[in-house]
């Protein structure tokens, strides 16, 4: 299928095929009919990545400061090569969807429905149910394709609070300050209407509005006097887009004693305080569609809110502006001002150019239903081949996989054969980026290519457990990103499957720590070593919102299970011994705390004797070193900085070290693995002690939680 998509780091518009989305439980699949082009949203995404570098970060302090902190902790290279990462990910285009749904993913909705969506520019697209409304029988599909923009009108409007009588000023006279002037006029309101656009200006007059034509010179300060007949007017909505601060600054003037100023658009807001003081104005800013919107619970996991105390939603916004078009009081036609075929959508994000366009459509061929249900697509790149073994598939490609292991497992003398996701265009991008033969969206594309002999599962955490067993029981060697598991009866699931599977593949954890040049230096200097050792290991993790996926102990597991498995494995390598028992504890209950289960402090004790602490705390600064790594031992100690820096206290036949930049291991850790695969070396990490590591934090994990 078809889809457009944008290279954020330097604004080109693509049009890819890409394999179709997965089907997903609570997610409709929808064929697509129509989708608008927001004039104003993908321009200024298209601007943004045909901006320099140095612009690119003026227009985003915040992320500069983030890099900033991050040279701090993991060095200037490794930084670079971060940033030109995410610079890299692809970019899907559109949020203004109508089709027919293919698959209803258990949902009330049935097969056939005409939807709208906030689906992308794509022949089929998977949505939330929660972000989709059914087509009334006689609103048309060019018109309906106006819905979700019409929906961030109607949420402003909402937020203004307008009553019958009312005088109000729409600031920008694109689609949504005409759509807005509307459903303003639905509301019994007398509208004025500021533009550059003469054209706009004159829409704006057969919707019922009167004008200030900017573009003439005429003084909109003046002409909201008139309208308002010297009172002031009641509220002004603005849905311009400037960098100006201009806007703001003239509703304040506009507006009467107690006005109301709602933003829509995207303005500068450097506000007066003396405007805003003396008149004692309010000013809110408007969430896109309406309450819902980012909301994870809503909108992912399909979790309604009571219509008793949230009466409209993103989708009853919906559907309020799809039963005013099918009423006739709001008109889309006019809005209407080119259309192209989804195969010359580039012509049509030429048509941006032009600022004079309002709605841009593109239109979708009706495919059979085989057509557009291809979840495999062939790469058609020359893709190195292994010398005998490790032909991989991977199942999954975030930041992570694509920045880190990919390359790693390539470089290491795998062949990439298969990349598998879930939506599909991450796997067409990287795949291509990095020299796979295929890109698909069903796992089955690698686990039943016989061609296939390794699985890199590298997916949300909680897909970890059945994928491992599915690649397991298909006799494919597995190497899984952390965590193994969520749960120790997920743990025993893998443990049977593998103790079942006749041709014992090699199952190895993606614990890349053990793998670190300085790590495996200190694992060589302690093997010398007879008596108990003592370990203190700190990892200054950093806050991540209670919202994050990772922290959703469902998906991610938490960050006990997803993150600080990685230190439980470390001891257990450098101790060499067996986990014989545990202690944890967290912080406290506090108003201040969201989180308590990523500050907690974990004691871990081994059959040897040894002992040790791992801190794991989310609450620190990132002026810390982010990871250190101490081990006392036979009157001395070593200590590893941010894996860096290894310094040695007292230590025999032991200097200092300090590396040019961090290495965690990952490209040893694959490169172990890859060897095992081809059977030039034993599997890197024992079964029973992946085994081990993961059921101990497991465990871990539920203390705490208890």
């Amino acid at each position: 299928m078809k889809q457009v998509l944008q290279n954020i780091s330097n604004g080109e518009t693509l049009l890819e095929d890409i394999p179709c989305p997965q089907e997903k439980k609570g997610n409709l699949l929808i064929a697509t009919r129509s989708s608008l082009l927001s004039a104003g949203t993908e321009r200024m995404l298209i601007d943004f990545g045909k901006a320099n570098f140095i612009d690119k970060a003026r227009q985003q302090p915040d992320k500069v400061k983030m890099v900033l902190n991050k040279v701090k902790t993991d060095g200037l290279l490794p930084t670079i090569d971060a940033v030109k990462s995410k610079l890299d990910q692809p970019l899907t285009l559109g949020y203004c969807n109508v089709g027919s749904i293919i698959h209803n993913g258990d949902t009330n909705f049935e097969a056939g429905t005409r939807v709208v969506s906030n689906g992308n520019h794509a022949e089929v697209v998977r949505v939330p149910k929660n972000l989709c409304a059914k087509i009334p029988d006689n609103v048309d599909d060019e018109s309906a394709s106006f819905t979700v923009i019409g929906a961030i009108a109607l949420q402003g409007i909402r937020l203004i609070k307008p009553t019958l009588g009312e005088c109000v000023v729409v600031t920008g006279l694109g689609l949504i300050g005409l759509i807005t002037i509307q459903l303003l006029r639905a509301n019994g309101c007398r509208v004025l209407g500021l533009d550059f656009d003469s054209a706009k200006c004159d829409l704006a007059k057969q919707f019922g509005a009167e004008v200030v034509d900017l573009s003439k010179g005429e003084d909109p300060i003046k002409a909201a006097e008139s309208f308002s007949r010297g009172r002031g007017v009641d509220a002004v909505i603005i849905t311009a887009s400037t960098k100006s601060n201009e806007p703001v600054s003239q509703a304040a003037t506009m507006c009467r004693k107690r006005g109301r100023i709602v933003l829509v658009g995207v303005v500068g807001l450097e506000l007066s305080r003396a405007d805003f003081f003396a008149k004692e104005l309010t000013f809110q800013v408007s969430c896109s569609y309406g309450p819902g919107r980012y909301d994870a619970g809503y909108e992912d996991k399909g979790n309604d809110y009571p219509v008793g105390y949230v009466r409209w939603t993103e989708q009853r916004n919906f559907e309020a502006v799809l039963d005013l078009m099918s009423s006739g009081v709001l008109d889309m036609k006019p809005l209407i001002s080119h259309q192209f075929e989804i195969d010359h959508a580039l012509d049509a994000y030429k048509t941006l150019e032009d600022k004079s366009s309002l709605g841009i459509l593109l239109k979708y061929p009706n495919h059979e239903d085989e057509v557009l249900l291809d979840r495999n697509v062939a790469l058609n790149v020359e893709s190195k081949r292994a010398s005998g073994k490790a032909e991989c598939a991977f199942i999954g490609a975030g930041n992570y996989a694509s920045r880190v292991l990919m390359p790693a497992f390539s470089k290491s003398g795998a062949a990439l054969n298969t990349v598998v996701t879930s939506g599909g265009v991450t796997a067409v991008h990287h795949g291509k980026k990095l020299g796979f033969k295929n890109a698909s969206t069903d796992l089955n594309d690698a686990l039943n290519n016989d061609e296939i002999d390794t699985v890199v599962i590298a997916t949300q955490h909680n897909l970890h457990a059945e994928q491992v067993i599915q690649s397991i029981t298909k006799g494919k060697h597995v190497f899984v990103e952390k965590p193994l598991a969520l749960n120790e009866s997920d743990v025993d699931a893998i443990e049977a499957a593998y103790l079942k599977c006749e041709t014992k593949p090699v199952l190895m954890v993606g614990y890349n720590r053990r793998f670190a040049p300085n790590v495996i230096k200190m694992k060589a200097l302690l093997d010398g070593v007879k008596t108990p050792k003592t370990f203190i290991m700190t990892m200054n993790a950093g806050d991540i919102p209670s919202e994050h996926w990772t922290q959703d102990i469902e998906i991610g597991g938490g960050r006990i299970i997803g993150e600080a498995c990685h230190y439980v494995d470390l001891m257990r390598f450098l101790a060499g011994s067996k986990i014989s028992g545990f202690s944890a504890t967290c912080i406290g209950d506090s108003p201040g705390v969201s989180v308590k289960e990523d500050k907690a402090s974990i004691t871990l004790t081994f059959e040897d004797g040894s002992m040790g602490t791992i801190h794991y705390f989310a609450n620190g600064g990132k002026a810390f070193p982010k990871e250190r790594i101490e081990v006392f031992a036979d009157d001395a100690v070593l200590q590893i900085d941010n894996f860096r820096k290894l310094n040695a206290f007292g230590w025999k036949n032991a200097s200092n070290e300090k590396l040019r930049a961090q290495d965690k291991g990952q490209a040893n850790c694959t490169k172990a693995f890859v060897e095992s695969v081809k059977g030039s070396k034993p599997a890197p990490i024992a079964f029973s002690e992946v085994i081990e590591v993961a059921r101990v934090t497991c465990q871990i994990a539920e203390a705490l939680r208890r």
